[in-house]
């Protein structure tokens, strides 16, 4: 079932992503869980999971911003794809993707964009076969120093 997550889905997302992201620290002062509830109390923010029989198998983060231009038309940035590692290759990425991006037209945006860090070939693969087209943006990131 594909659907918005809700405050009891929390620990199932940590979850997802620490296989996303190994390598960040395990929080310990609560502000990931402060995030989940800021996430989840706006409403330009959806956090999306595919949950089968009663388990979180995937995750997306749909950001809906508004804009002036393209007739004041919405845009949106996807964020923290992430599927299960036992069940990749198997079509809930796909599925998750799917709902996501509807979610975004049915917002009204007129884009919708996302990145990766990934230089995998099937992440790649994966992304131009949900719609992404590699070639119609230059993506690049700037951080604090």
């Amino acid at each position: 079932m594909f659907r918005e997550a809700r405050p009891g889905d929390f620990d199932q997302i940590i979850r997802l992503y620490r296989q996303l992201q190994p390598d960040d620290p395990v929080l310990k002062d609560g502000s990931d869980a402060a995030a989940f509830q800021q996430i989840l109390g706006s409403p330009a923010l959806y956090l999306f999971v595919l949950e089968l029989d009663g388990v979180v198998v995937a995750t997306t983060y749909l950001n809906v911003i508004p804009n002036i231009t393209r007739s004041a038309s919405p845009y949106a940035v996807i964020e923290n794809v992430v599927v299960e590692e036992s069940r990749r290759g198997t079509g809930l990425g796909r599925q998750i993707m799917a709902g996501t991006l509807q979610a975004a037209w049915d917002a009204g945006c007129y884009k919708t964009m996302l990145m990766t860090g990934s230089r995998k070939p099937v992440t790649h693969a994966f992304y131009r076969a949900c719609g992404f087209s590699a070639d119609a943006k230059t993506a690049y990131v700037a951080r604090p120093s």
